[in-house]
């Protein structure tokens, strides 16, 4: 039976974390608020766990699971190869609406899908989000929404979609925003913009001036 804690009331927060970031080590599913949409999340390092993600989604490995991260440091123990324009994009918009596609260290020992040795990261700029990060370490985190839905903005969608497949939602009332985040690729020398979500180009290349659009 999942359990469901609102995280606007003081009381309820600090329960509602302490189970989820208990329920991420079990190596269950949570819900949680970000400030693009909410998603449902599980211990990055859990394949067992990333799999029952994919799969309460209704999603195939094709479609690997992006990561969130509590704190800009933590990429430098998850990445590779990370180029001075991607740190650059680093300082001026993590944490926030910003998906950076990433070489992944070659020793790390995970299985988000069929990545080809990239992972989709972000820090995601939201009280919530950011203390159960700081708590549990990565996630792999995707819109908690069933493949071919929208993606939620309340918990109240989420957990409507999603049911049972979920241990802990973490309610913390509408989304701030409802734009998805912007995803650039910075595995080559120059950054390029894969998805333009809340983030534009002509805003990217203030710090990236060389930033390419993907066709």
């Amino acid at each position: 039976m999942a359990r469901r804690y609102d995280t606007n009331d003081a009381t309820d927060r600090t329960t509602g974390l302490r189970e989820a970031a208990a329920a991420v080590r079990r190596g269950e599913l949570v819900v949680l608020p970000t400030d693009t949409v909410y998603g449902i999340g599980a211990d990055a390092f859990s394949t067992e766990a990333v799999g029952d993600l994919l799969e309460a989604k209704g999603r195939g490995r094709g479609m690997p699971s992006p990561v969130l991260i509590g704190s800009p440091n933590t990429l430098h123990g998850l990445v590779t190869d990370f180029s001075e324009p991607a740190w650059e994009l680093v300082d001026a918009f993590w944490p926030g609406a910003l998906t950076l596609v990433a070489r992944h260290q070659p020793s790390l020992q995970w299985d988000l899908g069929e990545t080809r040795g990239t992972v989709a990261v972000r820090m995601p700029l939201h009280p919530v989000a950011i203390e159960l990060l700081t708590e549990v370490g990565p996630m792999a985190v995707s819109s908690a929404n069933l493949s071919g839905h929208p993606a939620p903005e309340d918990c109240d969608a989420a957990q409507q979609m999603l049911g049972d497949s979920v241990s802990v939602y973490l309610d913390g009332g509408p989304t701030p925003g409802i734009e998805p985040s912007s995803i650039v690729d910075v595995t080559g020398p120059v950054p390029v913009l894969l998805r333009a979500g809340a983030l534009g180009a002509d805003e990217l290349r203030k710090v990236v001036p060389d930033l390419e659009v993907a066709n």
